[in-house]
């Protein structure tokens, strides 16, 4: 059984393109480090960047001044600080970057920290007595952060099990660099962020000298009792909404375009793609652009004939200073749009359309296809060329 190896070099321009604005990229972040002045600002670039590019991401924040880094899986971690360390003399140099590791601590993953100077998360009992093993056989002393359960029920020590951590931190077997939490909704007007925020005071007071963090992106909009001593923005950073109070505060990052592939007309009475999903009312002029859902453009932002669409419209995409919308079933490999509406030849084979950015927001493109912004930038798929500007 064999795979298909496509070689970096080979490629083709009519293949589906996501461009990453590098400058929006940082004054998004140096917007959300203004929201909190008296903390430092982070950044989440686990998934790959949400899916840009987490090499790229991160060395664009390291540049605009962020020194905290949040993956999910150590192998993140590392791969983040050899592209930070590619920037600087050393092989794996610091230069005072942090990178925390939020999830699957065990046994294997601890040299990894320890060689590159990563920092878990420790969220369970057996989180921490892994981690003071790791260290004892390694024969080093690392400090690790802690995650505390405040309302959020995912993952974090209760009270008892925090009090068992703070008895450590208390005779010197466990050092701390940072205790946190993590906000469930915080982009939503309900009373949970200020009873997450009550509950974490009150076990964060465990460990009174060790700086704490709480704030996700939603969070940093809340106001500086949120803030503490270090925030953790993740879709606000990539240009996504981040709740009310970041409507218009924050720039369109990355622009997913793909080529038109043929325009043809079809007559009225036809229909438009897989299972005639499509009906035609009207001659219609329909243009066939290279993506699908294979490169992570959702099958759910159809404009017909996909039941978990449910009554939502298709999704919008934009197109010789058009919006025009989304025809039938999106397929594979490729989607069709609907641009009878604009002038005779306005759009031949070879044009650009955009399916989010600046004219479409991902963030509606998201709520067409019953979804989250969030899940379409980290769905992009490895055939959708990553292009920086």
């Amino acid at each position: 059984m064999s795979s298909l190896f496509v070689p970096a070099r080979v490629r083709s321009d009519r293949q589906s393109v996501v461009t990453i604005d590098r400058g929006a990229l940082e004054a998004n972040w140096r917007a959300l480090a203004a929201l909190q002045p008296q903390a430092r600002t982070g950044a989440a670039v686990k998934a790959d960047g949400y899916g840009l590019g987490a090499a790229e991401v991160a060395r664009s924040l390291a540049a605009a001044g962020c020194r905290d880094f949040f993956t999910a899986w150590a192998s993140e971690g590392a791969a983040v600080r050899e592209a930070l360390a590619s920037a600087h003399e050393g092989s794996h140099a610091r230069s005072g970057i942090r990178i925390f590791v939020l999830q699957g601590l065990d046994a294997p993953a601890v040299p990894t920290l320890l060689e590159f100077g990563l920092t878990p998360v420790l969220s369970t009992p057996e989180d921490v007595a892994v981690w003071r093993e790791g260290l004892r056989e390694a024969g080093t002393r690392a400090p690790a952060a802690l995650q505390v359960e405040s309302g959020m029920n995912r993952l974090g020590l209760d009270r008892r099990d925090a009090e068992a951590a703070a008895e450590l931190v208390t005779d010197g077997s466990l050092e701390l660099s940072l205790v946190m939490s993590h906000l469930a909704s915080a982009d939503e007007l309900t009373s949970q962020s200020e009873a997450q925020r009550r509950r974490f005071l009150e076990l964060a007071a465990l460990f009174p000298d060790v700086p704490r963090s709480l704030a996700n992106s939603a969070g940093a909009f809340r106001g500086a009792d949120y803030g503490f001593d270090l925030t953790r923005p993740g879709i606000a950073l990539y240009g996504g909404h981040a709740g009310p109070a970041s409507d218009g505060r924050l720039r369109p990052v990355a622009t997913l375009t793909a080529t038109v592939l043929q325009v043809r007309t079809a007559n009225a009475g036809e229909a438009a793609g897989y299972g005639a999903a499509a009906p035609l009312d009207r001659d219609t002029r329909i243009a066939t652009i290279g993506i699908g859902y294979a490169d992570g453009y959702p099958r759910a932002a159809s404009g017909a004939g996909v039941p978990m669409r449910e009554s939502r419209p298709g999704a919008m995409a934009f197109v010789a200073g058009r919006h025009v919308p989304v025809l039938g079933r999106v397929s594979m490999d490729l989607t069709l749009i609907d641009v009878t509406d604009l002038p005779p030849g306005a759009v031949t084979p070879g044009d650009s359309v955009e399916l989010f950015g600046a004219n479409v927001p991902v963030d509606a493109v998201a709520a067409n296809a019953g979804t989250i912004a969030y899940e379409l930038l980290t769905g992009l798929g490895p055939r959708v060329r990553r292009q920086w500007n």
